[in-house]
């Protein structure tokens, strides 16, 4: 038996049939892994600046494409059996794969660090306890949220039935008394917003906050049994789920003026329900980004030791809460929504368009230390994302896509021009 068929997550090769889940196990999934505080925030930022039907069409539209981009990427990871770090050895290169193992890690790592520090600090808060246990309660949760995810699959899933359907409970009690609290749907409407932004803005901050996210969601849509199970799990966690998150978030923002969402639950008289909707909500996200990081590091550094590597990096992520990474969230995600996209519009174009469809086995294929194709069209993708006035992740997307096809069809017609001259000389 290889290395990297002693774990049951197969870090380094194509998920076999044998392994493949159903709708639930995905969908629920996804959903837990979309529950995130930090999206939260996001529509408590937004809930600030629209009114209510603004809002709506906000989310709608931004969870919407954010849910076909995860539901494009996820098809591609059914139907070859890997995730996008693998993908990354096809587009870019064996040695230039590295390259997306790294950013793609360091972005898991990033968040794992900023829930880590976020839970620490808002406890420390809410119980009024001695800031002296901020540190060690860091330390704690830094290592205890990556348990599940160094059982692996089958712990995030368990954790996910658990949680998800309590996290919905608490956030539907909250919806509701936000709705009494405000006199009713009416009042809700004629609610004025207390500060400005642009719409684009608004679907930047609702697609590019969890666009990293669905970039790696191939690590369990691979799992999918079949397309179509990969496609409706996307759509049902990013679409829904990560919809959900941003209009609650923005909900209590717009009723209490409080884009803080604990903060909310607290004026809401829910300061233990804030508790336990904090920690669940950051624990089923920590685990799936502890994880993606995981399955980055195994290819980075060519190894099947995946529950080694989930604890090296919880080791890492909580030394960077411990150092202060959640001040430094804003400049964090404007980062993400330039660097991380591209990289999915350059695998959508290799395996749609170079490959037709289809991938090689990675045990049978002869890949090139660089694919200067795929790196290149990646650049050309992130600086356009970087330097758009639009919406930076969409850009990045489809610049990476378009340059991948251009290069591509480019690389082609000199290849076929050597040959020809080759084949006329003497």
């Amino acid at each position: 038996m290889s290395q990297a068929h002693q774990d049951d997550d197969f870090p380094l090769s194509e998920v076999p049939a044998t392994a493949r889940k159903g709708l639930f196990s995905t969908s629920i999934m996804l959903f837990g892994f979309t529950f995130f505080t930090a999206t939260m925030f996001a529509g408590g930022r937004i809930g600030m600046a629209f009114d209510f039907t603004t809002l709506l069409w906000a989310a709608v539209i931004g969870n919407l494409l954010l849910g076909l981009y995860a539901a494009a990427l996820g098809l591609i990871a059914c139907r070859s059996g890997l995730n996008s770090v693998l993908m990354g050895r096809i587009c870019f290169g064996e040695v230039g794969s590295k390259l997306s193992d790294v950013i793609l890690g360091f972005t898991q790592i990033g968040w794992y660090a900023w829930g880590t520090a976020t839970i620490a600090l808002v406890l420390v808060k809410i119980l009024e306890l001695p800031e002296s246990l901020t540190v060690p309660l860091m330390v704690l949760f830094g290592l205890g949220f990556c348990i599940t995810a160094f059982v692996g699959y089958k712990g995030l899933d368990l954790l996910s039935r658990f949680a998800v359907p309590a996290m919905l409970a608490l956030l539907l009690c909250s919806l509701w008394i936000a709705t009494r609290d405000v006199g009713g749907l009416d009042a809700l409407m004629a609610i004025e917003p207390s500060e400005s932004m642009s719409l684009s803005m608004a679907i930047t901050m609702v697609f590019g906050t969890f666009v990293s996210g669905a970039t790696q969601a191939t690590n369990w849509t691979r799992f999918a049994r079949s397309g179509r199970v990969a496609v409706f799990a996307s759509l049902i966690g990013f679409f829904i789920g990560n919809g959900l998150m941003i209009i609650a978030g923005a909900y209590g923002a717009i009723v209490y003026q409080q884009p803080d969402v604990v903060e909310v639950l607290v004026l809401q008289g829910l300061s233990m329900a804030a508790v336990v909707m904090l920690f669940l909500n950051l624990w089923t996200t920590q685990d799936n980004t502890i994880y993606n990081f995981a399955a980055a590091g195994c290819n980075l550094l060519r190894t099947g030791r995946r529950r080694l590597v989930t604890i090296g990096g919880a080791a890492i992520g909580t030394l960077l809460a411990i150092g202060g990474m959640s001040d430094l969230l804003v400049p964090f995600l404007i980062v993400l929504g330039s660097i991380i996209p591209p990289i999915g519009g350059v695998i959508m174009a290799d395996y749609f368009y170079a490959h037709r469809g289809r991938y090689p086995l990675l045990a049978n294929a002869q890949l090139p230390a660089f694919n200067w194709v795929g790196l290149a069209a990646y650049f050309v993708g992130a600086v356009c994302a970087y330097l758009s006035p639009w919406v930076a992740p969409i850009v990045g997307i489809l610049v990476a896509a378009l340059a991948y096809v251009g290069l591509f069809e480019l690389q082609r017609a000199l290849l076929g021009r050597n040959v020809a001259l080759a084949q006329t000389r003497p």
